[in-house]
């Protein structure tokens, strides 16, 4: 019996976290993992061809996806990095409190 490639897991764990990433580049720790899953599949794939069935090109795609995925949340993570390195938590957690004032008084 031979096995499928099925890349559906690597473009689950990319589009989640390509969600995450808004929350500071966090979506890097789903994204990451799919971009090595999608690896090591495409590996054992052209290591063994005939245990595999289909062609590799839908996980070559996936696992383009997560990298970019990847490098989109690391930015976002390195310029969340330099936010609270330059202004500081606590003016970040002001402009958030300020924010968040603003937008319950419009209601």
């Amino acid at each position: 019996m031979k096995k499928q490639l099925n890349p559906t897991l690597v473009y689950v764990l990319s589009i989640i976290g390509l969600l995450c990433c808004c929350f500071g580049g966090l979506g890097i720790f789903l994204s990451a993992p799919a971009y090595f899953v999608a690896n090591g599949k495409i590996k054992d794939a052209q290591l063994n061809p005939n245990d595999y069935e289909g062609n590799t090109k839908k996980m070559e795609t996936a696992k383009l996806i997560a990298l970019i995925v990847s490098i989109i949340c690391i930015l976002n993570l390195i310029y969340t990095i330099y936010s609270i390195s330059t202004v500081g938590w606590d003016e970040m957690t002001e402009q958030f409190r300020q924010a968040m004032e603003e937008a319950q008084s419009a209601q």
